[in-house]
């Protein structure tokens, strides 16, 4: 490309989104579609590595790198890699539904759902709001303005030794007057616990003219890797107005932390994944105060959980060295943060609480959630776990914590799997097949004809061909069985789910041996972290009383199928307990309760955190895990005698090592 071609404006039009971008010639196809606002997929980040950004150019011309992700047909057909292709001239770009984001699925009730929430806190909200009724100055009585506020609230609700925030002072005198001296005064509390003896000291950050303390309101958030989650909050009564939930923008440049913290690196990367978090929030926030008819000034603070990478990120804080050995986080408490100095639309008064984290790889989404299902409280022995992208998992009670993060790849949010694709309509989620004639049953996410498989699908789909005997032990197709969906395909043998006829893509949905092994990789790093962590604490994984199972993906999975491949450990079915969203989940409650609040500087301080990245006996444990379920058949009992039941019954389609 010559010099004067890279400077010439082009057009590029976007279907279905029907958005148009005009942008220099020269500009890759991927940046091109995250500006114009266009829902596109792209779980590597741009690299080329993972298929997911396919587009199919209708018209004009892009220059692009061929990888083999893109068959011979596919290329023929006129489709691209979206990261690999740079624009030469005008363009109409179809984004096929395989590789769009589809927002629809997102307001889905997750399942299960049963929340074990901390108990014995008060109802008493980090933000407050108080109404005066101030004596006008005289000149016998002309102290300054804020004196006589001060005064006031030391006389009408014993409050003193109150700091005061700059902004509330700069617009005083104009708000008493406005109002004939009665005024609404917003003070909020730092998580700080103060020194036995003392008292809190609460700091004015806002006053109102006239009454005001009815419009009394908060937002918690659950800023996670794939999806942003808020709820707008009234603190009067202690109650959720509304809730929304949209895919983080950064998704579009990279699935996982690792990849977006590699984008980061690049010149102008963390300004612009900062940049795509806060266009989420700000997106929620409208949704969220619009359903709730709440202005913008009269939302008071935020609370935040999150991964200590998109905590930093979201502040603006370079992540790079989270990655790097010895893995140290910028803080792990961060001070409270005016949050219009991040770009969210709130008003000026409002500050971000962020929750404290534990550990490069173990934030405050794992310490919101601790806090929110009360296993700071019990004496219950808990296994807490939040299975994603990064396993985050916790061993402990209210004596000790002992912590782990398990990088388990992006395969149960759909990563690196053939046709995965993230939790959204059209996904594969449930799965059975039939013991006759092993024809597959599978049913979708929203009921529509498959476009791919989610990560729950995911599991339900080799836990299946496990005990159909489609798959040996070791994940590999059984391939003397009587059916034509067993079959050798362009990655190796694969699995037919779906005949081409019966999708949206138009093309056959298959699960193929890389997969599966994508998958066995995955579940290793979770169970072996959660070996590695119960042995390095004295116990055992039979030990556990109860096994919480936190985040939106661990709410729809089956735990019998989750146990049946070897990522949860054989347990009773009563000890596994959901909560949904716990980071959520803490984040409101903590909104209610400066009781809470404080429990979360503890519990962050309490855990211990093990890094298993260079240990021994992990990496070990890990090996041992590369097996449905596992090498030790002890390990799991009632998974090896229902496999040999099975195969006794249907002795042809043997489960075999």
């Amino acid at each position: 490309m010559t010099e004067t071609t890279l400077k010439k404006k082009v057009k590029v039009h976007f279907n279905p989104d029907n958005v148009d971008i005009a942008v220099a010639s020269g500009e890759n196809l991927l940046q091109a579609a995250i500006a114009a606002g266009a829902r596109i997929y792209a779980s590597c980040g741009g690299s080329g590595t993972c298929g997911t950004c396919k587009v199919l150019i209708e018209k004009g011309e892009v220059e692009t790198t061929r990888t083999e992700k893109l068959s011979e047909e596919e290329y023929q057909q006129g489709i691209r890699q979206a990261c690999q292709s740079h624009i030469l001239t005008d363009l109409t770009v179809y984004v096929p539904v395989e590789s769009r984001l589809e927002k629809a699925v997102l307001s889905q009730e997750q399942k299960r759902v049963s929340e074990v929430l901390a108990t014995g806190w008060r109802f008493r909200p980090p933000l407050n709001k108080f109404f005066l009724e101030l004596p006008p100055p005289t000149l016998e009585d002309n102290t300054s303005d804020l004196s006589r506020l001060l005064r006031g609230l030391r006389q009408r609700y014993n409050l003193s030794n109150l700091s005061v925030d700059f902004t509330a002072v700069k617009k005083l005198a104009e708000v008493l007057r406005d109002g004939k001296w009665k005024a609404t005064v917003t003070t909020l509390v730092t998580a700080v616990k103060p020194r036995a003896g003392d008292q809190r000291q609460p700091k004015v950050i806002n006053i109102e003219p006239g009454d005001t303390r009815e419009k009394h309101y908060s937002l918690a958030f659950d800023i996670g890797t794939t999806t942003v989650c808020g709820q707008l909050l009234e603190l009067n009564r202690g109650k959720v107005l509304a809730e929304s939930i949209a895919y983080n923008g950064q998704i579009s440049y990279g699935e996982d932390v690792i990849t977006r913290i590699n984008h980061c690196q690049k010149p102008g990367g963390l300004k612009k994944l900062q940049q795509a978090v806060v266009t989420t929030i700000n997106g929620i926030i409208e949704e969220l105060l619009a359903r709730g008819q709440v202005s913008h000034e009269h939302v008071g603070h935020l609370m935040v959980a999150g991964n200590t990478t998109m905590t930093q990120i979201l502040l603006g804080l370079d992540p790079k060295y989270l990655r790097l050995t010895p893995y140290t986080p910028v803080a792990n408490f961060f001070p409270p943060v005016e949050a219009t100095s991040l770009g969210i639309k709130v008003g000026d008064q409002a500050y971000l609480f962020i929750f404290p984290a534990v550990a490069s790889y173990v934030g405050g989404d794992i310490v919101s959630g601790i806090i929110g299902s009360g296993v700071h409280q019990r004496k219950t022995l808990t296994f807490f776990i939040d299975i994603g992208t990064n396993g985050e998992i916790v061993i402990g009670n209210s004596d000790w914590m002992a912590t782990a993060s398990c990088s388990a790849g992006p395969a149960f949010e759909g990563g690196g799997i053939k046709h995965g694709i993230v939790a959204t309509e059209g996904a594969i989620e449930e799965f059975d097949i039939d013991q006759s004639n092993l024809e597959p049953k599978v049913i979708t996410i929203g009921g529509t004809k498959p476009k791919g498989i989610c990560g729950s699908g995911l599991i339900n789909i080799i836990a299946g061909l496990l005990e159909a005997g489609v798959i040996s032990q070791n994940g590999k197709f059984n391939r003397d069985l009587p059916t034509k969906r067993i079959r050798q395909g362009r990655d190796g043998y694969e699995y037919v789910l779906s005949r081409a006829s019966e999708t949206q893509t138009g093309r056959d949905i298959v699960i193929t041996e890389v997969d599966i092994d994508n998958l066995m990789r995955a579940k290793a790093a979770i169970y072996a972290g959660c070996q590695t962590l119960s042995k390095s604490v004295g116990i055992g994984c039979y030990d556990f009383e109860q096994v919480i199972i936190a985040g939106a993906f661990g709410s729809n999975i089956n735990i019998e199928k989750s146990i049946t491949i070897g990522l949860l450990p054989d347990l009773p079915m009563g000890r596994f307990i959901f909560i949904g969203n716990g980071s959520l989940l803490g984040a409101r409650l903590t909104s209610f309760s400066t009781d809470l609040l404080d429990d979360a500087r503890r519990v962050a301080q309490m855990m211990t955190n093990f890094e298993l990245s260079e240990n021994v006996d992990f990496m070990n444990n890990y090996m041992a895990a590369l097996f449905l379920p596992h090498t030790e058949t002890s390990a799991f009992p009632t998974v090896s005698k229902r496999l040999a039941r099975l195969t006794k019954n249907n002795p042809k389609q043997r489960i075999t090592i």
